[in-house]
């Protein structure tokens, strides 16, 4: 039974920053992308950043140079720092995780496995 549960949630001013932490259990597919998106109220889910097996990233535009993924496999966490943050981050953001190889990482039907989500405001 694969779990994946976010931490991190807070309210910061615009400039700050927050990290965000999503631990996961029972994932045995250690060779596949694990990513986290976010979604605003009204817009659909959008992916912020993927990071694969061997450590590869990769960022959409709006967050290039604020945002890094990282995971530490040691203690099964998936992780994002996110620095300078912006009114226009403020979303609830999802941990995911594929179960197979994937095509596009930044959609979203691609990940089998989705955390509960915690929220990111930004004033």
């Amino acid at each position: 039974h694969v779990q994946l549960v976010e931490s991190g949630a807070g309210s910061v001013q615009a400039g700050g920053s927050l990290r965000l932490s999503c631990a996961f259990s029972g994932y045995t597919y250690s060779g596949h992308c694990m990513g986290w998106f976010r979604q605003a109220p009204g817009k659909e889910r959008e992916g912020v950043a993927v990071i694969d097996m061997y450590g590869t990233t990769r960022y959409v535009d709006a967050v290039e140079g604020r945002f890094t993924i990282s995971k530490d496999n040691a203690k099964n966490t998936l992780y994002l720092q996110m620095n300078g943050l912006k009114p226009e981050d403020s979303a609830m953001y999802y941990c995911a995780a594929a179960q197979s190889a994937i095509t596009g990482w930044e959609n979203a039907w691609e990940y089998h496995f989705w955390g509960q989500g915690t929220q990111v405001t930004v004033s």
